[in-house]
């Protein structure tokens, strides 16, 4: 069977109303006061364990929601508090399990690498590298079973793209046409070397074509463009085509977790970064340039969403640590219904 044609770096970007573009401001800032509270509580000794921010790669996952539809699921690896609040997860239940308490969405028995959300669709928080990639490829199995017309989203980063599991899921998918995008999250540092050391063939998602799967480089500082490949990589999905791999070049402007210092780059590096390149800034300058919202519209918002975060910090620290019988508690599925068994 012929390898099915790759597709280019596109540039392509949708049209969108001035609602839309404020949403997505919302949606990034919201990520963004909500990922620097949590720092803040990390230095504070109320989050334990390891804590991965999301600060710099916030339009990667507005993006991709953007052109998800209801029912679509998502699953991705331990920096995972932004795809939760993005695709709709209570604030306060996040920060709970950040902070170990049973207001959590896991009880306070995950932490801030496992989370889970059945209403949400989302799957995961996984903390072993790559270990979340067949399981996506699981989840788009089950959906082309059911004839459901719903898309998988499976989120990992550079790092994990040189895990041998990525690619028996690749083969899998293609086999069998599953309906999953494959996003490279490629902030271009995983967990603190460069790409440019660590990997011979730089160039993520062409590495597809080797099974037959298309995809393309998307540039994961802007949110728009971000939304139209996702919107070009769900329709490849639905119509029944297989997988697609979207490689989204994105940055992240802390270490790999709380406690990396990040010095294999350099404070200079970052700034610029931050200055040029910033996701948020881009749709911000959108807006006041597209006479869509003022200043002091923009800071009205920026006061509510941190009201909001305020918020999800003080329910956090209130909610009470899980019982100890709770260790005893969702560690088997609950027993299939007979009817669902006949």
């Amino acid at each position: 069977m012929a390898a099915r044609k790759t597709t280019a770096k596109t540039a392509a970007k949708p049209n969108v109303s001035a609602e839309e573009l404020l949403e997505y401001y919302r949606e990034m800032l919201l990520i963004r006061r909500f990922e620097e509270k949590a720092g803040q509580l990390y230095g504070m000794g109320l989050i334990g364990g390891f804590c991965h921010l999301y600060i710099g790669q916030e339009a990667v996952v507005v993006g991709l929601e953007a052109a998800a539809e209801e029912g679509d699921k998502r699953v991705t690896s331990y920096r995972d508090h932004g795809h939760m609040l993005a695709c709709g997860m209570d604030p306060k239940g996040v920060m709970a399990e950040l902070t170990g308490r049973e207001g959590g969405y896991s009880k306070g028995k995950g932490g801030s690498m496992h989370m889970f959300s059945k209403e949400k669709h989302f799957y995961g928080g996984h903390g072993i590298v790559g270990a979340q990639v067949p399981i996506g490829a699981g989840l788009a199995f089950a959906d082309k079973y059911l004839g459901n017309d719903r898309v998988t989203f499976t989120y990992f980063g550079d790092g994990a793209a040189n895990q041998g599991q990525v690619y028996e899921a690749y083969n899998m998918a293609e086999l069998w046409d599953l309906p999953v995008v494959f996003v490279i999250e490629n902030n271009q540092y995983a967990m603190g070397t460069s790409t440019k050391r660590s990997t011979k063939s730089p160039s993520y998602w062409e590495r597809g074509a080797a099974y037959g799967i298309p995809g393309e480089e998307v540039d994961g500082m802007d949110v728009l463009a971000v939304k139209a490949a996702g919107e070009k990589a769900v329709a490849h999905c639905r119509a029944g085509k297989g997988p697609y791999i979207l490689e989204i070049k994105t940055y992240r402007y802390r270490g790999h977790s709380m406690s990396d210092p990040a010095k294999y780059r350099t404070r200079e590096e970052v700034q610029k970064m931050r200055e040029e390149r910033d996701a948020i800034e881009h749709v911000r300058e959108l807006l006041l340039q597209g006479k869509h919202a003022t200043e002091d519209d923009l800071k009205a918002i920026d006061k509510d969403i941190k009201a909001i975060v305020n918020e999800a910090a003080e329910f956090a620290k209130e909610s009470p640590e899980p019982a100890l019988d709770e260790l005893w508690t969702d560690i088997y599925a609950d027993e299939v219904p007979q009817e669902a068994s006949a």
